[in-house]
């Protein structure tokens, strides 16, 4: 059972504006929000050249992601505040056994 509120939200939003699509479709979608989620990053600090600064179109980028990640999860029942709790159980297992949260460790 669907019971986040971020999933609440998306679907009565989803509903009111009949935006409906197949999963594939929001899937694309998701992807050009996180792209332009990035592009506002970039902009943020003029491409790595200047200190950053904040952006107020910033939240709304984030808002846009949230969006499409909660209509997805609708589409396939999954429940955002479950999944993010999964996620973070995974993390403090992996934590607990090697203490660190990567799946594979990262060599820098």
């Amino acid at each position: 059972m669907i019971s986040s509120k971020l999933n609440k939200i998306a679907k009565e939003a989803a509903d009111l504006y009949s935006l409906e699509c197949p999963v594939e479709i929001r899937f694309i979608d998701l992807a050009s929000e996180v792209g332009e989620l990035g592009k506002e990053l970039l902009k943020m600090n003029n491409y790595g050249k200047t200190p950053r600064q904040l952006s107020p179109a910033l939240s709304g980028e984030i808002g846009d992601v949230l969006f499409s990640l909660a209509c997805i999860a609708n589409t396939l029942e999954i429940d955002l505040e479950d999944a993010m709790k999964g996620a973070i159980e995974k993390y403090h297992a992996r934590f607990a056994q090697t203490g660190d949260i990567s799946s594979e460790r990262a060599q820098f």
